[in-house]
């Protein structure tokens, strides 16, 4: 049998008290039912010469394919606030590593593959319903340009798992340039192992920041590399809507990648306070609060750094917040630059805050959908008749601020060194028509679990790979929901 994996398993050569070694549990009866063609070409698993039962056995962890040494890494994390000095991977084990097409190490990982030393008593398995929402929103992220863990495969297992009730059970193979979290330095600063975070410091610049080898001090470089990495992902997500929902220290990846599709969501009318997650109950994680628990996240990681950046405690805090100085700055910028880039605007001008911040009060106050709005947008900038739709459409027309707004805004795109037809085909490249939204999401995962019915999720996962094109066949997905189905709440899927 030829290796459709062809594997280079660092992470399995460090100390062997950062993970456990262990093999996935086989499942009764496993099937696929969806695979990522283009993503396994991109990291060249080839698949000619094994059958469709080998592959979706390995994808259910029926069998571990070869060069694969499957371990689940240990952590710790700041759950809401709270730390928990162990958690680890429960549910989810490492079966390697390969190199992309762009010579880029990639973690291949079970998600729901059974039980481990990590997991606390819990079943080590995943519902369908979980999966199915990691698959779909992780690679419309991808799609929308987002930075991102990717979905490689799916299968059900033909078991059921407990949760509030009976559920069909389910694995994703999951694909991330590196599944090193926040809470992975976490778990060895709790046990003042300073020799083990030397070994992740050292690993983390080699694998994900190569830049920072040749600095005098890699925890600092390493610090403010995945400030700067965080601070545009946590702009990109703001630009888009999206809310992560659990960004506890254990779900922040160090790679600058979303991670961990939990409780996530995009928002439909929009509300910088808007909060899905069930558990969520205090807003800590909502919309407009993810810039500061991003920074409050990089707050910890520091910490962890801190008997690396300096032997002098008090010079160690004052050289950490120096690093961590670089975060608000980049923050801003890419903010503004991905704000910029939504309203058509590519030069800068001192007015633009005030022109993006007055553009945002009034889908507040209108309840606008904020994908809908901007996409709207998109089409006025050279369109008259779409401009009038606009104001009509989102109910802009009564709000004292959106005639002098939409001249203001008109003015400065006259001003742009382009044609207004390339500021449109800018701004609809920049501005999706089509996104995940909850009830679509919903209604998939229904059913899948009552009729075993994956078309919806099959349609869904082709409207998602081309956010940006308005295709008739999925003008569905384009719409809002009614108030009927709309998705109050989201769920973790443990």
């Amino acid at each position: 049998m030829s290796a459709p994996f062809h594997f280079n398993n660092t992470y399995a050569r460090l100390p062997a008290r950062l993970f456990e070694r262990q093999k996935p549990e086989p499942v009764a009866a496993p099937e696929r039912f969806a695979f990522n063609d283009a993503l396994a070409a991109d990291l060249g698993l080839d698949t000619a010469d094994i059958s469709d039962q080998q592959i979706t056995d390995w994808f259910a962890g029926n069998g571990v394919p070869p060069g694969a040494d499957p371990l689940a890494m240990a952590y710790a994390g700041h759950q809401f606030g709270h730390f928990v000095p162990q958690l680890g991977d429960g549910r989810a084990l490492l079966l390697g590593e390969v190199k992309d097409c762009l010579g880029l190490q990639r973690d291949i990982q079970l998600k729901g593959s059974g039980r481990t030393p990590f997991s606390r008593g819990g079943d080590g398995r995943s519902a369908l319903g979980p999966v199915i929402r990691e698959y779909l929103v992780s690679e419309a992220m991808h799609a929308l340009g987002v930075p991102t863990t990717r979905a490689l495969a799916a299968v059900t297992t033909g078991e059921k798992v407990y949760r509030e009730h009976p559920l069909p059970g389910a694995i994703l193979t999951r694909v991330a340039r590196s599944h090193l979290r926040v809470g992975t330095f976490q778990y060895f600063a709790a046990r003042d192992d300073v020799e083990a975070i030397q070994a992740l410091v050292d690993y983390a610049c080699k694998r994900l920041y190569p830049e920072t080898l040749e600095q005098s001090n890699r925890a600092f470089a390493l610090l403010q590399s995945v400030a700067k990495a965080q601070a545009a992902l946590v702009a990109h997500w703001l630009s888009v809507g999206f809310i992560h929902g659990v960004m506890n220290t254990d779900n922040c990846a160090i790679s600058g990648e979303t991670i961990d599709y939990g409780p996530c969501a995009f928002i439909d009318e929009y509300n910088p306070a808007k909060v899905f997650s069930s558990i969520d109950r205090n807003g800590r994680y909502a919309y407009a609060n993810q810039p500061n628990i991003a920074g409050w996240n990089l707050g910890r990681l520091a910490e962890a750094l801190l008997p690396l950046i300096c032997v002098n405690q008090d010079e160690a805090v004052e050289q950490a917040n120096t690093a961590l100085e670089i975060y608000p700055v980049e923050l801003r910028a890419q903010w503004l630059k991905r704000m910029r880039a939504k309203l058509g605007l590519m030069d800068e001008d001192h007015a633009d805050p005030a022109l993006i911040q007055d553009w945002f009060d009034i889908l507040e106050a209108e309840s606008a959908d904020f994908t809908v709005a901007f996409r709207a947008l998109s089409h006025a900038a050279n369109d008259h008749d779409a401009a009038e739709e606009l104001s009509f459409s989102l109910r802009l027309n009564d709000h004292p601020r959106f005639r002098d707004w939409a001249q203001r805004w008109k003015q400065r795109l006259e001003a742009e060194p382009n044609h207004l037809a390339s500021v449109q085909q800018r701004m609809l490249a920049t501005n999706p028509a089509v996104i995940p939204r909850n009830h679509q999401i919903q209604r998939a995962i229904e059913l899948a679990e009552q009729c075993a019915d994956f078309s919806l999720f099959k349609r869904l996962g082709n409207a998602f790979s081309l956010p940006f094109d308005e295709r008739p066949e999925y003008a569905e997905f384009q719409q809002p929901p009614k108030p009927e189905q709309r998705v109050l709440e989201t769920f973790c899927g443990t």
